[in-house]
């Protein structure tokens, strides 16, 4: 059964419309167009942009009334987007009825309007994701205490998420956002770099590396997220954090995000994502290459006859490579590591942390480990003394 079905989940949020002699003033594609200096609602004066996404833009935003900086989420003005920010307006209403401290850490709600037919979400002001933060040390790896930090952390997360029923389907590192981004600058100088092709990396090796000063994150995106026993559409999670039951058409439940975690458990660890590829067939033949075995037989009965059919051989062995297979598909595929020789050598109690995620990397999806079982595997209790161990955060 699972943990949140007696949740008292919220209803739709009721998003207040802000009343305004300011004219609209959208792009073609329905974007807000921000002007620096500008009010948006009665409360807010733009300070400036910080991205944009196919939902809209992120703005910072001071708070004319307390003084304090926020980010502000202004959806496109288009209907389907509309529509998916009241779903996630719902899924961030939960959450902060259940945690109104936001001890676990994921993006706090703070008010919400409609501002000139775009809906304004406004949370905490937190700084760069951590893939961004990756991006700009050259992608070199984390030191392996700031990663378990990070591990508990996520997992911490999640497992609240999972157990007020929510699942949030498209974690990933540029989902995970630092509280404070300031570091300080190390001599790196590794004699190559992980990779889990033997082809190695194309990144360039460091010379130094940039090393937290603070390890707390918070978890955003809840645009994609679904309750468990709600409606789930088909196709879900960034195509590198997608997993396999996802790609085989057999529905999919709370298991698809501890696959994900997984998954950038490993890329913190290396500075790259372990599934790199944008096809299902090669993304399934990866998957068997790294876990060294084939796709669960029982999830290959599973699978609609469409998929089942197209990937798989009656015998039900997978049907790579195809008659459409690129040369370098192949070879790509072919170079693959396993799992056990993806990880650097030199982490602490490595053995622990290779059982956990063998535990994690299960094709059938119910025979994964649960995070909150994940939270309470050894390797996340392990000691490890190293470059980053001096920074503060990551404590829950």
């Amino acid at each position: 059964m699972p943990a949140g079905l007696h949740i008292n989940r919220a209803r739709e949020v009721y998003v207040e419309s802000v009343s305004s002699r300011a004219k609209a003033t959208d792009d073609k594609d329905g974007h807000f167009v921000v002007v620096p200096g500008a009010s948006i609602g009665t409360r807010y004066k733009i300070i400036r942009q910080l991205g944009q996404g196919t939902f809209g833009k992120v703005l910072c935003a001071r708070d004319m009334t307390n003084g304090k900086r926020y980010a502000i989420k202004v959806i496109r003005a288009i209907p389907k987007y509309r529509d998916a920010s009241r779903i996630e307006l719902r899924a961030l209403a939960t959450l902060r009825s259940y945690d109104k401290d936001n001890v676990n850490r994921c993006i706090h709600l703070r008010d919400c309007f409609d501002y000139l037919n775009h809906v304004c979400i406004v949370t905490d002001l937190l700084s760069i994701s951590i893939y961004d933060f990756m991006k700009r040390n050259m992608f070199a790896p984390f030191p392996t205490s700031h990663i378990q930090r990070f591990i508990r952390q996520l997992f911490r997360s999640v497992a609240f998420l999972h157990d007020i029923g929510l699942i949030h389907t498209d974690l990933k590192p540029e989902n995970i956002l630092l509280v404070d981004s300031s570091y300080d600058v190390q001599a790196y100088r590794p004699a190559s770099l992980p990779s889990a092709s033997s082809l190695g990396s194309s990144r360039k090796l460091p010379d130094s590396r940039f090393i937290l000063r603070d390890t707390t994150i918070h978890l955003i995106d809840f645009g994609s997220a679904a309750f468990y026993d709600e409606h789930h559409s088909s196709v879900v999670s960034t195509r590198h954090y997608r997993a396999p039951e996802i790609i085989l058409g057999n529905g999919w439940s709370f298991p698809c995000d501890t696959w994900s975690l997984g998954c950038i458990v490993v890329e913190l660890f290396t500075g790259e994502a372990l599934f790199q590829t944008h096809d299902n067939l090669e993304h399934l033949a990866i998957m068997e290459a790294i876990l060294d075995e084939p796709v669960d037989a029982a999830m290959v009965k599973m699978a609609p006859k469409q998929i089942g059919g197209r990937f798989f051989t009656p015998e039900g062995k997978l049907a790579y490579p195809g008659p459409d297979t690129s040369k370098q598909s192949k070879r790509y595929v072919k170079s693959i590591k396993k799992l056990d020789d993806i990880l650097p050598l030199d982490i602490p109690r490595r053995d622990l942390l290779l059982d956990l995620l063998h535990k994690i990397f299960q094709f059938d999806p119910w025979k994964r480990i649960s995070v909150v079982d994940a939270l309470l595997h050894p390797w996340l209790r392990v000691m490890i003394n190293d470059e980053g161990s001096s920074s503060i955060g990551g404590g829950m």
